[in-house]
């Protein structure tokens, strides 16, 4: 395996390190009756979270406030009892799709909670620093929930931030 990876490495080096930074395509290379393929993951790509999709602190603040936020918390049950942001709803992430798929009557029933509905601008889910929430996001704008957000500095940064 270690005679693999220097080989490998050894092929990357002999083509140049530009031709592996081509943008985010793979890259086949053949040296010395070898193969092996290189991916470039470019930072830059629609990956990356529209801002109008993630929310401040401030804007947390702001909407919890005023009462106008629909505040889901989607770490696990454990992280959620030991510390979290008033009003959130705990839905651990791998349950928040089954969750968000349930009729009005039965999230509330199950959240205690009013349903999330799909043209509700009010919707924010949070984590512990952004990148369970991010994932969320995706779940809900896959569901059809396109004016949903997410905060991405979490519980994290408001624990530090709401002393």
């Amino acid at each position: 395996m270690l005679s693999y990876l220097f080989v490998r490495r050894l092929c990357l080096s002999a083509i140049g390190e530009t031709a592996c930074r081509s943008g985010s395509r793979a890259i086949t290379i053949q040296c010395c009756n070898l193969r092996t393929s290189a991916v470039n993951y470019n930072n830059n790509d629609d990956a990356s979270p529209d801002p109008d999709s993630v929310v401040s602190y401030e804007k947390i603040r702001s909407m919890l406030s005023s009462k106008d936020i629909q505040l889901f918390d989607v770490r696990n049950p454990d992280e959620f009892q030991a510390g979290r942001i008033p009003g959130s709803i705990n839905i651990p992430l791998d349950s928040l799709e089954q969750s968000l798929k349930l009729s009005p009557q039965h999230f509330e029933l199950l959240f205690e909670a009013k349903a999330p509905g799909k043209e509700d601008d009010n919707i924010v889910f949070h984590c512990q620093r952004g990148r369970r929430s991010a994932s969320a996001l995706e779940i809900a704008k896959r569901l059809g929930y396109m004016r949903a957000r997410h905060y991405a500095g979490g519980y994290s940064e408001w624990a530090k931030r709401d002393k």
